[in-house]
């Protein structure tokens, strides 16, 4: 790794994802292998990450994983790459308790300089203030330089300029608004659809961003001096099973973390399918639906009778399952879009998902399992309708130890909650559930 930064800013919405996926197809488009990484436990930027830069996505998070966890996967992935890219998580110094899991803290403990994206509209010399308390506010860090967004004109740049060199923070370009090379959000964040050309907008990125960004300066002053040597532990024993493991993926279902899924594979071999566009469930000891949009593919959802009726089968024969909150809602026995509409699920689970009037639930969850405990984090707008769901005596608090209603769900062999785990980096979580499975399970 010739150099590395982390993308941060003062605030969300100050266009860091926009600018991070300019800069790692910029950097493609120079011959250079590029790691990107994403702090905290986002799904959906990671994946936009993957198609920048033609590279796996990785999460750094030291709120579900400890900090030598982090180390060890910054350096496995990183350390093959030219340029390791890190975009933050909300503010810089948002963490899940005060700087807790912050972007800054995965900064101090990684020692990755930060590049800091601010929101230049409407302010000039106002920068200055601003630029000065976050250089100085934590010394645990270095504030490299700074990138400014929705800059109108190469003369409100100027005046930024100046700004940066009173408070001694090198200003590294700007980027101007643009509305073609916007990509939509919606409920989770940035979308993801067919219907959207990223290809063509991040590589529109990429030209935008080198014309008014001084690229060669930025890995000058990110660049690493030595490559300390992280000792990573050896690989972790697993139970030696030789299980065949099915993992949903498709428009539907596409969260999940690459840890989770290395770990899986110690347990047998992975075979992923598509709930949406597959007829049947192929043969399996252990069936995996994670979360996704199962609300914004409904109808084919729906519609795909074999597959609905293979899973319900698979289950009611006492098929091991697990499936986390949108997994959970096709498991159940219908949805209710945002317009209103309801579609017939797998009817397997006694409950049922709607979208309408229903809440945001945000934030770090940590489980405790008869002892075993699993840290993960929920995030979802859809409202669960209880027609009878029976839970494991499972408590589950939020980052503080504030005790939360989300639960994990148990009929028969399936295990369902809306909360994600994380088991990256302890198989726990996974053995328990291959302990709790029962021989003599029946609907």
């Amino acid at each position: 790794m010739r150099s590395h930064f982390l993308i941060s800013a003062p605030s969300s919405n100050s266009g860091k994802t926009t600018l991070t996926l300019g800069l790692l197809r910029a950097l493609k488009n120079r011959g250079m292998q590029i790691q990107p990484f994403k702090c905290g436990p986002d799904y959906i930027d990671p994946i936009h990450h993957t198609v920048a830069a033609g590279t796996q996505s990785v999460n750094l998070d030291t709120f579900m994983s400890s900090e030598k966890h982090v180390r060890e996967i910054y350096h496995e992935y990183g350390s093959q790459a030219d340029v390791a890219v890190t975009e933050g998580v909300m503010g810089l110094f948002d963490g899940a308790d005060k700087m807790k899991g912050s972007s800054a803290a995965i900064a101090e403990l990684l020692n990755i300089p930060v590049i800091l994206v601010v929101n230049a509209k409407s302010m000039a010399y106002s920068a200055a203030p601003l630029l000065y308390g976050f250089k100085n506010f934590y010394k645990g860090i270095k504030v490299a330089g700074v990138i400014f967004n929705f800059v109108n004109t190469e003369s409100h740049y100027r005046f930024l300029q100046e700004a940066c060199a009173d408070v001694g923070i090198e200003a590294l370009g700007y980027f101007q608004k643009n509305e073609n090379l916007v990509i939509p959000s919606r409920h989770l964040g940035l979308h993801i659809s067919d219907e959207i050309n990223y290809e063509n907008i991040i590589e529109k990125l990429a030209e935008a961003v080198s014309k008014t960004i001084d690229i060669n300066r930025l890995l000058e002053i990110t660049a690493l001096k030595s490559d300390r040597a992280v000792n990573l532990s050896k690989d972790k024993e697993t139970s030696n099973s030789n299980l065949k493991i099915t993992i949903a993926k498709d428009e539907a279902f596409s969260f999940t973390y690459i840890q989770n899924i290395k770990v899986l594979s110690g347990f047998g071999e992975i075979t992923w399918f598509s709930p949406l566009h597959d007829k049947v469930l192929p043969e399996t000891d252990f069936l995996y639906l994670p979360g996704g949009y199962p609300e914004l593919f409904a109808g084919g959802l729906s519609e795909n009778t074999s597959m609905r009726d293979s899973i319900k089968s698979y289950c009611e024969n006492g098929g091991l399952t697990y499936a986390e909150c949108g997994g959970l809602m096709y498991l159940g026995e219908n949805i209710t879009d945002q317009d209103g509409e309801t579609f017939e699920m797998a009817g397997v689970l006694d409950c049922a998902t709607s979208m309408l009037s229903s809440k945001m639930k945000l934030g770090y969850r940590i489980a405790n399992w008869e002892g075993l405990e699993i840290r993960g984090h929920e995030f979802h707008y859809s409202g669960l309708i209880d027609n009878g769901l029976e839970s494991e005596r499972v408590s589950i608090t939020n980052a503080k130890g504030v005790k939360v209603d989300t639960k994990l769900y148990r009929k028969n062999n399936i295990f369902a909650s809306y909360m994600h785990m994380y088991w990256g980096e302890n198989e726990g979580f996974i053995k328990k559930l291959l302990t709790k499975k029962s021989t003599q399970a029946v609907f």
